[in-house]
C-alpha cells in the first residue's frame, strides 16, 4: 500500500475522532451559550455516536455494490454541509440535529477506510496497516483539542466547525485526485441482499466477537472523551487551552503501542495479542476505579491508569478489526459497516451512562469504563474458545 493512499485512509479515519476531539473543550462553553448544563450538553454527543452507529450500515452495502470512490464522496459532502450547520446553530437542538447528520457523513470515511485496506491487504498486512493507520488518526486526539482549545479561546466555538468544514472539503479533494478504487474486479452483491448479508454475519460468531471486542474497548474510550471535559476543566480546573495537553498526552500512548504492535506481529498473529491485550486493559480499569474511589485531590493519580487504559487501545483496535475483517472478502465493505455500527452503538450508549451517571465526581466516567474492560476481557477469552481463524 503506497503512503498517499495510506495518508488518506488515515484521515477518513479520523473524521470521526476529529469532529469529537475538536471540540471537546468547547463543552462547557457550548452549556453557556444556550443557556444549558453539562447533561443535555452531551447529547449532541450521543448525537454524534448514534449518527456514527446508524450510518455506517447504509454506506457498507453502497460501497460493495458501487464501489468504494462514489459513496466516499457522498459522505463528504454530507459532512461538510452538517459542519456548516453546526457552526450556525442558532439553538442546542438545532446543533444535536446537525450532529447526527454530520456522523451520517463523516463515518462513511471510517466504513471504506477499513474496506479498502481490506481490498488491498491478507489479514496480517491488515493488522498492520491499521496499525500503522492509528498512527495518521491518533494525531487527531492530540492535535484537535489544543487547536479546539486555541480557537474557542481566539474565536469562539463556531470556529471549530468552520475549520471542520474546511478539513473535510480538503479531504474530498485528496480522495477525487488520488485515491484509486479498489474494490476488486466482478460481479457485485445487489442491494436487495444487503440484510441477507447482515444476517449472515450476524451468524458469524468469530465476527461477532471480534467485532465486539474491539466495540467495548472503545466504549471505554467514549466513556472518557465524554466524561474528561467535565473531570478535568471543572472538576479539576484544566483550563480549556490547556486541556489538548492532558488529552493528547494519553493519545500518545495509545500510537506508540499501535507501532509497538505493528512489530510485534512480525513474530505472531492479530489475535494472539488481542486476546492478552484485553487483560491488561481490564487491569488498567480496575485501578483507575480504585484511584477515583479514594477522590484524589490533584489530577495526576488519575492520569497514571488513564494512560494505561487508552494506550492498550492500540493493541486492541487494530487487532479487532483484521480479526473481524479476516475472510470477509468481496463482503468487505457490509462488514466494516456492520463492525462500526456494533462498535458506535455501544459506544453511544457507553457516553450516554456516563452523562446519566453524572454526580460531580470522575466515578461516572471510572466506573463504565472500567465496565467496559471487564466486557472486553470476557468476549477476549470467548474468542480464544472459538479458536483463531488464520490470524
Amino acid at each position: 500500500m503506497s503512503f498517499s493512499i495510506l495518508l488518506i485512509l488515515g484521515a477518513l479515519s479520523a473524521f470521526g475522532p476529529m469532529a469529537i476531539d475538536f471540540y471537546l473543550p468547547s463543552l462547557p462553553a457550548l452549556a453557556t451559550a444556550f443557556g444549558t448544563d453539562a447533561e443535555h450538553v452531551q447529547l449532541s454527543l450521543s448525537a454524534y455516536f448514534a449518527g456514527l452507529a446508524f450510518g455506517q450500515l447504509l454506506y457498507g452495502p453502497l460501497a460493495d455494490r458501487f464501489g468504494r470512490r462514489p459513496p466516499l464522496l457522498l459522505g463528504v459532502v454530507i459532512f461538510t454541509l452538517a459542519s456548516l450547520a453546526c457552526a450556525y446553530a442558532p439553538s442546542l437542538e438545532w446543533l444535536i440535529g446537525a450532529r447526527f447528520v454530520q456522523a451520517l457523513g463523516g463515518c462513511a470515511g471510517m466504513v471504506i477506510a477499513r474496506a479498502v485496506v481490506r481490498d488491498l491487504c491478507d489479514p496480517v498486512a491488515a493488522a498492520k496497516a491499521f496499525s500503522q493507520l492509528m498512527l495518521v488518526m491518533g494525531l487527531a486526539p492530540i492535535l484537535a483539542p489544543l487547536g479546539g482549545g486555541l480557537l474557542l479561546d481566539s474565536f469562539g466555538w463556531q470556529s471549530i466547525f468552520l475549520c471542520l468544514t474546511l478539513f473535510s472539503a480538503l479531504a474530498g479533494a485528496a480522495i477525487a485526485a488520488h485515491l484509486p478504487e479498489t474494490i476488486p474486479s466482478g460481479p457485485r452483491p445487489p442491494l436487495r441482499g444487503a440484510l441477507k448479508e447482515y444476517r449472515r454475519l450476524f451468524g458469524d460468531r468469530s465476527f461477532l466477537c471480534y467485532g465486539l471486542t474491539g466495540g467495548v474497548a472503545i466504549a471505554g474510550m467514549f466513556a472518557y472523551i465524554a466524561g474528561s471535559p467535565f473531570v478535568f476543566i471543572q472538576l479539576y480546573g484544566v483550563a480549556p487551552e490547556h486541556y489538548g495537553w492532558v488529552f493528547g498526552s494519553n493519545a500518545a500512548g495509545f500510537i506508540l503501542m499501535a507501532q509497538v504492535n505493528a512489530r510485534l506481529l512480525r513474530y505472531r498473529g492479530p489475535s494472539f495479542w488481542l486476546r492478552r491485550a484485553v487483560w491488561v486493559y481490564f487491569a488498567a480499569g480496575l485501578a483507575l476505579l480504585a484511584v477515583t474511589l479514594l477522590r484524589p485531590q490533584h489530577l495526576w493519580p488519575l492520569l497514571l491508569p488513564l494512560f494505561a487504559c487508552i494506550s492498550c487501545l492500540g493493541f486492541l483496535m487494530p487487532n479487532a478489526s483484521a480479526c473481524a475483517m479476516a475472510g470477509q472478502g468481496r463482503h468487505a465493505g457490509s462488514a466494516s459497516a456492520l463492525m462500526g455500527s456494533l462498535q458506535f452503538t455501544v459506544a453511544a450508549a457507553a457516553s450516554a451512562l456516563v452523562g446519566v451517571l453524572h454526580d460531580g465526581t470522575a466515578l461516572p466516567m471510572a466506573l463504565v469504563i472500567t465496565l467496559c474492560g471487564g466486557c472486553a476481557a470476557l468476549l477476549g477469552w470467548y474468542t480464544g474458545q472459538l479458536g483463531e481463524r488464520a490470524v
